[in-house]
């Protein structure tokens, strides 16, 4: 076989161009190997058609898919005495390929001191530290883009809680323990203990539009948002006609009364009870784990009568703390029954639809039948608009009340919750020097608003003589709203989660509020220089106790409580030094502290910074959150590589059990993205919030719902489409090496 001999030179040219070809695929192997490393072997990101039925999907802005993470959470409850401490174990997991941050927002008791937040990462638990909001918000934020698994807990409303965690790998569990304590309801002999599980959706009234009156320096002044956080209190919810429902809980709960129990029940949920003795009961949920959709509700009743009083102390880093409970006897009316002039305020805004608004019409037609002749009574209904159905009060006659009964009964349930103005309608009082009459408002609401504090300044500047006592409906009530503004108003909460509990709720309501039992209370520690709260102490009705807490460097003496029994003096003396050992009451004590000063300021007794700076020191110093602390917990060791993208989504809720998504959501609504929500309009100058599902992709695919935000790697096929264009160009310098020169 004869050789080829290459032209003169040609095989020096062919070595260059294979120099330059080498070069130039070891560049497209770089940048292949570069995309690689910031795509990562595997998108989170997947299509509908790829997923098996049942998946939960979340939807980004570009309109890409990712699973959403799933949310499991075990409820452990102990309950000793007038306290209890609660432990929730949270399990997010992440079923995407891609590692996911998970935000999610649930409720807690508006009583709950949380003070405890855990990351248990295999055999390692990292605690969590209380720090100041926005410091807490930076070390979260440097830990996440390290890439270290964190959590971060933030109050957002009393009631109202988010946990964010981050860098949650592919098919990845993280658990994340919280913990808080409370105390234990009270009232008619009977103690309660309750578990609120889903956030129901707020109505978030938009900022008013007005002309802005300008003064001679040129500067104006407009209205404030009034829910300027209504992104953090709106995540996304489920439409349970087109999703199964999310969230599974598990409840156990260790109950030791302190006293022998009678009846011992749980509401709205079936479980199993075991008697370890007398005094003593343990309940777990019957069956398996059941969704979050409705809160659980737990009371118990002592054998015989029931404590009359209750005292307890701790004693926490050298300084004393007591708790204690005091019930006035119950004592016939003193002196002649006053006529009442009663207002009831119910609310038909589109989530009270179905047994709610059931529950509230019979609730409200009950308190008209124990109107007495001498009586005045008028009803103000609202949605977003308001009607009073008097021009002023009437007498309770059989013509007015049978009006009443007709107005009341064809209410239907639609549109916004503008509760504010329906409050103020109330509170127009026309007789406010009448003395010799008790004006009550009766309001009956789920108390589904974003917009607290607009209501509690209402009651602050215009309750005048007027009480006011608050009736929680439905499934997932509002409890903050509902104890705050009865706190604020002078009255009471009653709480009817279902249509059979109207009758003997509404009852022991009206037997309370035919006057109290016991005002004009006042309380001392004589020996001790004490921090008593609250400081003024509220008027009692029948069957409630006064709960007080104290702060000193040593508790002695006699805690003394004084008031008075129609014209007659009442009073009650403790030895200090007959106080039980308790737990958690600093942690308590501070919790209603922090509730005491933002009260004052919603009064503008004092201001805004100065309530800030005082729940700012007492969160800090007494290791709970706030309005201006949060718990952050970091494990220090990096889990995402620094060139892994990190997406975010939020847990979507159920809608509470009860409620119709359409009377709260309209028909055919668009999807939202939660960073800039859409609102329907409710009114000229007021808006419901949208936190909603898409509808299904098609008959079988799985349920979609809004992703907030995400963060994509960089672009598939432009990276693609340089390698190959430097792979085309390559090929082609060979084949031009490799043909001959023409002679």
């Amino acid at each position: 076989m004869q050789s080829r001999t290459l032209p003169g030179g040609a095989e020096s040219r062919i070595k260059s161009h294979i120099d330059s070809i080498v070069a130039w695929l070891l560049l497209a192997v770089v940048a292949f190997a570069a995309f690689i490393g910031s795509a990562g072997a595997a998108t989170p990101f997947v299509t509908p058609n790829d997923m098996t039925s049942g998946s939960l999907l979340l939807k980004s802005r570009e309109g890409k898919y990712l699973e959403a993470p799933r949310l499991g959470a075990d409820y452990t409850v102990t309950i000793s005495g007038p306290t209890g401490r609660t432990i929730i174990t949270q399990r997010f997991t992440n079923p995407a390929n891609g590692w996911v941050e998970g935000v999610y927002v649930f409720p807690l008791p508006e009583s709950a001191a949380v003070d405890t937040l855990k990351i248990v990462a295999g055999n390692r638990v990292i605690v969590g530290e209380v720090k100041e909001k926005q410091e807490a918000k930076v070390i979260y934020e440097e830990a996440k883009a390290a890439g270290q698994t964190a959590s971060l807990l933030e109050q957002e409303r009393p009631n109202i809680f988010t946990n964010s965690v981050a860098n949650i790998g592919p098919h990845e569990t993280v658990v994340v323990q919280i913990e808080y304590q409370e105390t234990i309801h009270q009232s008619n002999g009977t103690y309660s203990l309750r578990l609120p599980l889903v956030v129901a959706p707020r109505y978030n009234p938009a900022p008013l539009v007005q002309t802005v009156d300008f003064g001679s320096n040129g500067y104006g002044s407009t209205v404030n948002d009034p829910v300027p956080d209504r992104d953090r209190i709106s995540p996304p919810v489920l439409d349970p006609r087109k999703n199964e429902p999310v969230n599974p809980v598990t409840i156990s709960v260790d109950l030791s009364a302190g006293f022998a129990l009678a009846d011992v029940t749980s509401h709205h949920h079936t479980v199993k009870i075991d008697t370890i003795d007398d005094s003593h009961r343990k309940l777990a949920l019957d069956g398996a784990e059941i969704p979050a959709d409705r809160d659980f509700e737990l009371t118990w009743t002592a054998k015989g009568t029931a404590p009359q009083v209750g005292l307890f102390r701790e004693t926490v880093q050298g300084k004393d703390y007591l708790l204690a409970t005091v019930t006035p006897p119950s004592v016939a009316a003193v002196g002649p029954v006053k006529p009442r002039e009663t207002v009831f305020v119910i609310d038909n805004s589109g989530s009270m639809d179905g047994p709610s608004m059931q529950q509230a019409k019979d609730a409200l037609l009950q308190g008209l039948d124990t109107l007495k002749p001498q009586d005045r009574f008028n009803v103000v209904r609202f949605d977003d608009t308001f009607d009073v159905l008097f021009r002023d009060a009437v007498p309770a006659n059989a013509e007015y009340l049978n009006q009443a009964r007709a107005f009341v009964s064809a209410l239907q349930a639609n549109g916004g919750t503008e509760m504010v103005p329906a409050l103020k309608a109330a509170l127009i009082d026309g007789n406010a020097n009448d003395a010799g009459t008790l004006r009550q408002v009766v309001f009956i609401t789920d108390g589904a608003i974003g917009n607290e504090q607009e209501l509690f300044a209402t009651i602050g500047q215009g309750r005048g003589r007027s009480r006011i006592f608050m009736v929680g409906i439905g499934s997932a009530p509002n409890t903050y709203l509902m104890t705050r503004a009865a706190e604020m108003g002078r009255g009471t909460f009653t709480l009817i989660s279902e249509v059979d509990q109207v009758k003997s709720r509404m009852e022991e309501l009206f037997t309370k509020i035919g006057q109290p039992v016991v005002t004009g209370l006042a309380a001392t520690i004589d020996g001790s220089a004490t921090a008593l709260t609250p400081s003024q102490l509220p008027d009692l009705y029948r069957g409630e106790p006064v709960l007080m807490m104290a702060e000193a460097p040593s508790l002695k003496g006699t805690l003394k409580v004084d008031g008075m029994i129609g014209d007659t003096p009442w009073s009650v003396s403790l030895p200090v030094s007959a106080a039980a050992q308790g737990k958690g009451i600093s942690k308590l004590w501070a919790h209603r502290k922090v509730a005491e000063i933002e009260t004052a300021a919603t009064l503008n007794q004092i201001t805004m910074e100065d309530a800030n700076r005082q729940v700012l020191a007492v969160a800090l110093t007494h290791q709970i959150v706030s309005s201006q602390t949060s718990l952050i917990a970091v494990d220090k060791s990096p889990k995402r590589p620094a060139n892994q993208p990190l997406t975010r989504a939020e847990v979507p809720l159920n809608l509470p059990a009860g409620w119709n998504f359409e009377k709260v959501f309209g028909k055919d609504i668009p999807l939202p993205v939660p960073q800039s929500p859409k609102e329907r309009d409710a009114m000229a100058d007021a808006y419901v919030q949208l936190a909603v599902a898409e509808a299904p992709v098609s008959a079988s695919a799985p349920q979609q719902v809004a992703l907030p935000q995400t963060a994509t790697p960089a672009g598939l096929l432009a990276i693609l489409g340089v390698l190959m264009a430097l792979l085309a160009l390559a090929f082609h310098l060979l084949a031009r090496a490799m043909t001959p020169k023409a002679a």
